[in-house]
């Protein structure tokens, strides 16, 4: 399990995360500021929340959920999603009183909904329920969620509008997308720490994640203020692809982009994010591509796939090689 860093640390690095890459290059992330050469350097994470639902009265945080068990040690790396060591007591009983399973809670892991819930009943917000999980895991980063206002993704589909975990998991992304609405995103307020995060002097780097753009870090970028403290920021802004050679890792983003009208590309993505980057890293497959929209942006060719732990800190070596290059 992760150790609560001893010291406060003198600079920071902030990444923008959602789903499963983005917990696996936060967790690298995390696990090399132990090396000598970024020891004076923590982490803050912000996550997407356009994801979080109820489910049977609980307020579920997919996101926010894979972080933690990620960074606490805890996920379920057989499942991909969930807490380790998982048994489903709770769900085979609901689902002979004829209830709805559709969405699988762990027994483990509905304790941590339970508990949230719980907590913003009594008027606790999101961001200190979250802080406060993180100190009894004993994880040493901070993680943020985007807002403790309700954002809430929807798809427009050949089904009609679905909110995205009855589109993701009930419908196995099936439905074909149309359109992507974040539900109170006007509304909706940084969540407390984030632009002071961002444009911090000690902030040495902000990194976004091969997260799906859309429905991942988007949602992020659109929270008013998000986007303009980025493209104020001292730090460089580094991102790393979601897509390689026209597929994504995991998930529906190229299935989502050629739906709504784009090339299932790396080059999309960079264009998406547009000015807030100052280096893309991508795969080899990838770059002559990328070449003719990059347009100032410092591309780098590395091994972006990350299947097991050295891999994903070696992932986090690179996007703090060019960190510190941009900085020099």
């Amino acid at each position: 399990m992760t150790q609560p860093a001893t010291t406060t640390p003198s600079k920071h690095i902030v990444a923008l995360s959602g789903g499963i890459g983005g917990a696996k290059l936060a967790l690298g992330l995390d696990r090399i500021l132990t090396d000598d050469r970024w020891a004076d350097h923590g982490l803050t994470v912000i996550a997407n929340t356009a994801d979080d639902f109820e489910h049977m009265s609980l307020y579920v945080s997919p996101d926010i959920d894979t972080l933690v068990y990620t960074l606490a040690g805890l996920a379920n790396t057989d499942l991909g999603w969930g807490r380790s060591g998982e048994t489903w007591s709770f769900m085979q009983a609901m689902e002979k009183l004829g209830g709805d399973t559709w969405f699988n809670l762990g027994d483990g892991d509905l304790a941590m909904h339970v508990w949230r819930t719980s907590r913003l009943s009594r008027g606790d917000t999101l961001s200190t329920i979250t802080k406060s999980i993180c100190q009894s895991l004993s994880i040493r980063a901070d993680i943020l969620p985007m807002s403790d206002q309700p954002v809430r993704t929807r798809l427009r589909t050949d089904r009609g509008w679905l909110d995205f975990q009855p589109y993701f998991v009930g419908h196995k992304a099936e439905p074909t997308v149309h359109e992507i609405d974040y539900r109170g995103i006007n509304d909706a307020k940084p969540a407390p720490g984030i632009i002071d995060a961002l444009t911090s002097p000690n902030t040495t780097a902000i990194v976004i994640c091969p997260s799906n753009p859309l429905i991942s870090i988007e949602p992020i970028l659109a929270i008013p203020g998000i986007r303009q403290a980025i493209k104020d920021a001292q730090a460089p802004v580094i991102a790393v692809s979601p897509i390689i050679n026209g597929k994504a890792v995991k998930g529906p983003t190229t299935k989502m982009l050629r739906e709504l009208g784009h090339e299932a590309t790396a080059a999309t993505v960079l264009q998406r994010y547009g000015d807030l980057l100052d280096a893309f890293i991508a795969d080899p497959h990838d770059m002559k591509s990328l070449q003719s929209v990059a347009s100032g942006v410092s591309l780098i060719s590395a091994d972006i796939i990350m299947m097991s732990l050295n891999d994903r800190e070696r992932l986090a070596r690179t996007v703090m090689d060019v960190a510190l290059n941009s900085i020099a």
